[in-house]
């Protein structure tokens, strides 16, 4: 893995602000950090291939858009847990996976475009697996503007 540099760092506390909505937002934010529009993808391109970051788009509101998060953990047999794992994540709306230390050992979050569908993806996941998924729904959000300084 590349080392980051200040660039790299500028570039990531940036980003994680909203991108400006012009026709080429990444030339203005490239201008903002006196680099070029090139120079700036291809350091965005290079920290995603790397993993330095996982994820680089919007982050929208399923609830407020008629849909719903939900997370959910399950209790993964060790021996089993690879093949629960892709079983799991073949479905498009799981979000995250983390296997944890724990007895509840893989959690994830499902969003779907209805609040029905944390039940039927939940329930399907359940009869492809043979394993129990707990859900957790949320009861309030608490938004708290989480930001890495890079």
């Amino acid at each position: 893995m590349t080392p980051l540099d200040d660039t790299d760092r500028a570039i990531l506390n940036r980003m994680q602000d909203d991108l400006p909505l012009t026709e080429r937002p990444y030339a203005q934010v490239a201008r903002e950090l006196g680099i070029t529009e090139d120079d700036l993808l291809a350091r965005v391109a290079r920290m995603k291939d790397e993993r330095v970051i996982t994820r680089f788009g919007p982050f929208f509101d399923a609830a407020a858009m008629g849909g719903a998060f939900c997370l959910c953990a399950m209790a993964v047999p060790p021996e089993d847990f690879e093949a629960v794992l892709t079983k799991v994540n073949a479905h498009p709306e799981v979000a995250h996976n983390y296997e944890r230390t724990h007895r509840l050992n893989m959690w994830f979050v499902l969003a779907t475009e209805t609040p029905e569908g944390i039940g039927a993806c939940a329930d399907a996941i359940e009869r492809e697996t043979g394993v129990q998924v707990l859900r957790f729904p949320k009861l309030q959000e608490f938004f708290i503007g989480f930001r890495v300084a890079a």
